[in-house]
C-alpha cells in the first residue's frame, strides 16, 4: 500500500528519500558478517572478559544470573529475526527487553544501535555501538557502525579513527575499508582514501561504492 505523505510536509518526496536511505544503510550493516560468521549469539559469546569484569563489579543484590543471560539471549535473537523481517518497532522492543534483563548483551546493543541508525538517531546509535565495542573490543562491526553514524554527523575525524581500528581488527572486512575511504576522502587525504578503496576492491572487485570512490580520489 502506498504511504500518503502528511499534508503538512512541504517536501514529502525528500523526506521519503531520506527515510529510504536510512533503511538501506541499516539493512547493509545488518547483513555484515561478524568475524566471518553470521550475526548470531555465538559469535558474540557471553564469556567476554570485559563483560565478566563488569558483572563482577555489580553489587551482589544486582547480580545477573545465568537465567537472566539466557533470557536476554532469547530476546536478542527474536529481535534479530524481527529486524531482518522489517518489523523494527517489535525488534527494538525485544532488544530493549534483552538489555533490561542483561545490560551487557552485546547483540542487543548492536541491534538497537542499527535501528537507531536506520532512523537517523545517530547519537543514540553511537552510544550503543560504543557500549558494544567496549564489551567486545576485538570486533570490527560496532566500530564500523559507530563510524557510519559519525560520518552522518559530519564527524569524519572520529570516523577515520574508528575505521583505522576496524581494519586492524578485521583486515578482510570490505565495508570497513570502503567506509575508511569515505572518511579520509572527506578529510581531504586522497592518498589514504584511494588506498582504502583499493583494498576494498581487492577484496570485492565489484564493489560499486569503492570503485566510484577510487575514481573520485584518482587512485
Amino acid at each position: 500500500m502506498m504511504a500518503v505523505p502528511a499534508p503538512h510536509s512541504p517536501f514529502p518526496e525528500a523526506a521519503h528519500r531520506r527515510r529510504a536511505a536510512h533503511l538501506v544503510t541499516m539493512a547493509m550493516i545488518l547483513s555484515l558478517p561478524l568475524g566471518g560468521c553470521s550475526f548470531d549469539l555465538g559469535s558474540w559469546g557471553s564469556n567476554d572478559k570485559p563483560k565478566q569484569a563488569a558483572a563482577a563489579d555489580k553489587p551482589a543484590t544486582d547480580t545477573i544470573t545465568p537465567q537472566d543471560i539466557n533470557s536476554a539471549k532469547d530476546h536478542a535473537t527474536r529481535g534479530q529475526v524481527l529486524a531482518h523481517s522489517g518489523k523494527l518497532d517489535e525488534a527494538q522492543a525485544e532488544f530493549e527487553q534483552a538489555l533490561t534483563t542483561d545490560p551487557y548483551n552485546i547483540q542487543a546493543l548492536y541491534g538497537r544501535g542499527l535501528i537507531y541508525q536506520g532512523r537517523g538517531q545517530h547519537q543514540q546509535a553511537i552510544d550503543d555501538f560504543t557500549a558494544a565495542s567496549g564489551l567486545s573490543p576485538q570486533k570490527a562491526e560496532p566500530l564500523i557502525g559507530r563510524a557510519t553514524s559519525y560520518l552522518a554527523l559530519d564527524k569524519a575525524k572520529q570516523a577515520a579513527t574508528d575505521l583505522d581500528e576496524a581494519v586492524q581488527a578485521d583486515p578482510g572486512n570490505v565495508a570497513a575499508w570502503s567506509a575508511r575511504g569515505q572518511a579520509y576522502e572527506r578529510l581531504g587525504d586522497k592518498a589514504k582514501a584511494a588506498a582504502s578503496y583499493n583494498r576494498a576492491l581487492a577484496l570485492r572487485p565489484n564493489d560499486g561504492s569503492a570503485r566510484s570512490g577510487l575514481a573520485r580520489t584518482g587512485g
